[in-house]
């Protein structure tokens, strides 16, 4: 498949480009940043600002599916960098009817979650995150209420572990959950399989280890 991957430098994002290219898929990418990654091959790298229109139409160009796995790094200071995004995306959705996969990260407490969060994680969404979750949540809103092919996927506390395969996917809410830790390349790894075969299509997606 050619995927399309925005917000790919580091984390999630650099995980799910070497989990890909693992596969035998063809990855496109759009980020600010240089990709560092040894394997070249199969992969096009286009740097470029994902809340532009020209920059992003660009990288989805011939996509079998795209993949968002935008971030902040370590700034916890307000943005609108994930609804603004999301406005995009659907408008140039609504113009050109592009009927393929979207599968958004966001994090395990946007939206509903954050009422099945453990208290420590509320506290610390509220007092340091509460700005850019508020945007994630926004981001959510906008592609829940559109026509996309969406899934959404919420990864608990993200771990820089090795590939397991093992994880634990909820596709509801409930009291009890605990949505722990997860390895970034888990994360990866399911959301490459998504786009291979879409079984949560129109579904929120918690995502911890086992």
């Amino acid at each position: 498949m050619n995927i399309t991957i925005i917000g790919a430098s580091a984390g999630i994002g650099l995980e799910t480009v070497k989990r890909g290219l693992n596969r035998n898929h063809s990855i496109t990418t759009l980020s600010r940043s240089e990709i560092e990654i040894e394997e070249k091959k199969s992969l096009k790298v286009i740097l470029g600002d994902a809340t532009n229109k020209a920059d992003l139409l660009n990288s989805i160009q011939n996509a079998d599916a795209l993949i968002i796995t935008l971030g902040t790094g370590k700034n916890m200071k307000a943005t609108t960098l994930f609804s603004d995004f999301a406005k995009l995306i659907v408008e140039i959705h609504r113009e050109n009817k592009i009927d393929i996969p979207f599968i958004f990260v966001t994090g395990f407490g946007a939206g509903e979650s954050k009422n099945y969060v453990p208290w420590l994680v509320k506290m610390f969404l509220k007092y340091f995150l509460k700005d850019v979750y508020a945007d994630k949540t926004k981001m959510e809103e906008i592609i829940t209420n559109s026509n996309l092919n969406w899934t959404v996927v919420r990864p608990g506390r993200l771990l820089d572990k090795e590939l397991t395969e093992k994880y634990r996917i909820e596709n509801k809410l409930f009291k009890g959950i605990d949505i722990g830790g997860i390895n970034r390349a888990d994360v990866a790894d399911f959301l490459i399989k998504q786009v291979e075969k879409q079984t949560e299509l129109k579904k929120y997606i918690a995502i911890s280890e086992k």
